[in-house]
């Protein structure tokens, strides 16, 4: 018996959650429940975080959570539940598979059949944004070693249990050479440690285009957060319906179960919302908790009522389904289905006994840090770079060069051009001349003089080598 966290949401929530329950009960899950109130309601009541104190304790005890979707209130400072969830808890990995239901569920792509595996803690989503200047506003994108090693390491641990034969890995790193640059160089660290399953690497645009076009020439794709959060809803809506699809949030601790839509409020309480997205999240759930055999149950079952034609009305067609139903007799006719088989549609065998084998994070030896240089940010209103290299003759040191000014990455100064257009948000390069070092001392001295020269400095970065490798970008035109 397993006892889990269960939280029935906004909106249509509480009546998927209830059919979810009723149908795994039936199949003959061992599980108890603790149920706790998140979302709007919690949000509402002045707690900006939508969950209270207690109900972390629920969670953190009973490590299982299966959660229904909720409303986060607009404006307001409301942080969204999932986000917080997932880094409070370390849940770094989000997998979501997207598989047709062809001829029953309406797609262009018959045989998609794919499971996304998205980092889940860092990139973009650290949230981290600042307004700098009157025109110019930054988010950081953060991407670590071990936040890289963790999801690469669980895609292809999930492809070795599931019978999965390729890993695809999307990044930018063509651009972004020093984030998605690390996310692409780990990854082909670690798939020299699996020569049993193929391994490549598309650029996110064009592999999100062959993705949306040709979706059976994949198998699991890894990525980034932001990549992965876009991805895996347009995967989950070529594949037939984002209402269809489940996600679990895998820690080395906690585990989070969830469909991937929204709350839609404008359907609560009609008895209308398909519950199959939380059901296939209770089906993960199921696998993760090791009742393998009901969660088998459960799947064969939910397939052979789609493929009998008892659909809601989101996927209801004339012609293909044979009787639109409610909320409740969708469930109904799922727990009927149990113990019988899809004939068309691809019978499930789930594993048994079989976890994935994922090692703590072990620190790399550090390496040889080395300062060579700052980036000064500045605010400032005019137009000609020239005008700021001609300031900062002020600013600069003896043992210093100012080597590059850029506006939003790129080169305006030396040998910029005209057409560029600027904003008030200028990136000035200092590097020590070639007889120099740099040391922190400096970077004090150069905003020291930065003060005294009324040079608004908004921000500064520091320019690394680590074992004499470049850790920053060049600016673009360099």
């Amino acid at each position: 018996m397993t006892r889990i966290t269960v939280a029935k949401g906004d909106g249509i929530g509480p009546e998927i959650m209830d059919a979810t329950l009723e149908i795994i009960k039936a199949a003959g899950a061992q599980i108890e429940i603790d149920e706790i109130e998140v979302g709007e309601k919690v949000y509402l009541s002045g707690n900006s975080s939508g969950i209270a104190a207690e109900s972390w304790d629920i969670i953190r005890r009973n490590k299982i959570f299966l959660k229904a979707p909720i409303t986060t209130p607009q404006g307001g400072g409301y942080k969204s539940l999932n986000v917080t969830t997932r880094k409070f808890l370390g849940l770094y990995s989000n997998v979501r598979p997207c598989m047709s239901l062809h001829p029953f569920v309406e797609t262009k792509h018959p045989k998609m059949d794919i499971v996304i595996i998205r980092e889940n803690e860092e990139d973009l989503y650290a949230g981290i944004e600042h307004q700098q200047t009157d025109e110019v506003v930054q988010c950081l994108k953060l991407i670590s070693r071990p936040g890289c090693e963790k999801i690469v390491r669980y895609a292809f641990e999930y492809a070795k249990v599931y019978g999965r034969k390729k890993v695809t890995c999307f990044t930018k790193d063509n651009i972004m050479k020093q984030t998605d640059g690390l996310f692409h160089q780990v990854f082909d660290e670690i798939a020299l440690e699996y020569p049993e399953i193929e391994n490549e690497h598309w650029i996110i645009d064009i592999g999100a285009a062959k993705m949306a076009d040709t979706p059976e020439i994949f198998d699991v794709i890894v990525t980034l957060n932001l990549y992965g959060d876009v991805l895996s809803d347009i995967a989950a809506q070529i594949a037939g319906s984002v209402g269809l699809a489940g996600s679990a949030n895998i820690g080395e601790e906690c585990a989070m179960f969830e469909a991937i839509h929204g709350s839609a409020p404008r359907r609560a309480g009609q008895n209308l919302a398909n519950p199959s997205g939380l059901l296939e999240g209770a089906v993960m759930m199921l696998n993760h908790i090791g009742q393998t055999e009901v969660a088998e149950k459960v799947q064969n079952a939910w397939l052979k009522t789609i493929e009998d034609g008892i659909h809601t009305y989101d996927i209801f067609k004339e012609g293909v389904s044979k009787q639109k139903v409610g909320t409740k007799e969708f469930a109904q006719a799922v727990i009927a289905n149990l113990g019988s088989n899809p004939s068309i549609l691809k019978q499930v065998s789930f594993a048994k006994d079989v976890a994935l084998t994922l090692p703590k994070y072990v620190k790399k030896p550090a390496a040889n840090k080395q300062l060579v240089g700052v980036d000064l940010f500045m605010h400032w209103n005019g137009t000609n770079p020239n005008e700021i290299a001609k300031q900062l003759e002020n600013v600069t040191l003896e043992n210093t060069n100012l080597t590059m000014i850029t506006n939003r990455g790129i080169k305006v100064w030396p040998e910029g051009f005209e057409e560029t257009f600027c904003t008030d948000h200028w990136r000035c390069r200092f590097k020590p001349n070639s007889e120099s070092k740099m040391d922190k001392g400096d970077i004090i001295a150069l905003l020291f003089n930065a003060a005294k020269a009324n040079v608004d400095v908004i921000k500064t970065e520091n320019l690394y080598e680590f074992d004499g490798k470049s850790g920053y970008s060049l600016g673009q035109g360099q």
